[in-house]
Formats: C-alpha cells, sequence, structure tokens
C-alpha cells in the first residue's frame, strides 16, 4: 500500500512537500506565511524553511493556519521550535485562522496559551 494524506488536501504548487503550499507576503513590520494543506510529517520540513526565511528579515511573523485542515504532532513543534527562535531576538509570532480542529490540538497539547492567537488575520496585523 502507497500512503498517502488521509485528509484530502490535493496537491499544488508552492512549497515542495505533499500538497503543501506556502504563500510568503511581506508587510510593513511583518511577514504574512499562509500554508495551505496538511502540517504533518511530510509538510513541516516546508514550513521551518519559510519561517526561518521569514524570522531572517528581523520582522514579527503572523501564520495565517485557516487553509489548514490538519496538523500534527511534527506541526506543532515546527511552531514551537520558531516561538523560541522569535523569543530570542524578541519578536512575536501570532497564529490566525486556526479551523475547529487545529485548535483542539493547541489545546490538547496545552499550548494556547504559548502562542498569540487570534480569529482572522485582519486581527491578527493590528498591534498586540
Amino acid at each position: 500500500m502507497i500512503p498517502s494524506s488521509s485528509h484530502g488536501t490535493p496537491g499544488g504548487q508552492g512549497a515542495p512537500a505533499r500538497g503543501l503550499r506556502i504563500a510568503s507576503e511581506a508587510r510593513d513590520a511583518f511577514i504574512v506565511l499562509s500554508p495551505e494543506g496538511d502540517i504533518d510529517l511530510m509538510g513541516s520540513p516546508a514550513l521551518r524553511t519559510e519561517i526561518t526565511k521569514a524570522q531572517q528579515t528581523g520582522k514579527d511573523l503572523v501564520i495565517d493556519l485557516s487553509k489548514v485542515p490538519y496538523m500534527d504532532s511534527s506541526g506543532l513543534a515546527t511552531l514551537v521550535g520558531a516561538m523560541q527562535a522569535a523569543r530570542r531576538t524578541r519578536k512575536q509570532i501570532t497564529l490566525c485562522g486556526l479551523t475547529d480542529r487545529v485548535r483542539s490540538i493547541f489545546s490538547i497539547a496545552r499550548l494556547e496559551n504559548v502562542f498569540r492567537i487570534v480569529p482572522t488575520l485582519d486581527d491578527a496585523t493590528k498591534p498586540a
């Protein structure tokens, strides 16, 4: 049997992970990353790469998760690592657009208070 994503995410262009695409947009004081697809063992390395590039700009980071239907522990680990790097450089990471499923993963892992989590991208781009 060939392994495949059971979450129904279609393949696409962008980051070279199985179905994960990541758009990046530079704004005045921050970078917005917008992944689309599952953030799992296959997609986490691509997200980590994009986060590292964004953090090298010295700007705060907003990650819009509204098009992420599923995230596993490797995705959480990627975001926790990014948060640790941000704290070392006194930068902020804001997560927005979490689906109920992804939000429940943060809750189960007790990470909902570790990150700044807001409902929408508009909320994320307002000063904290």
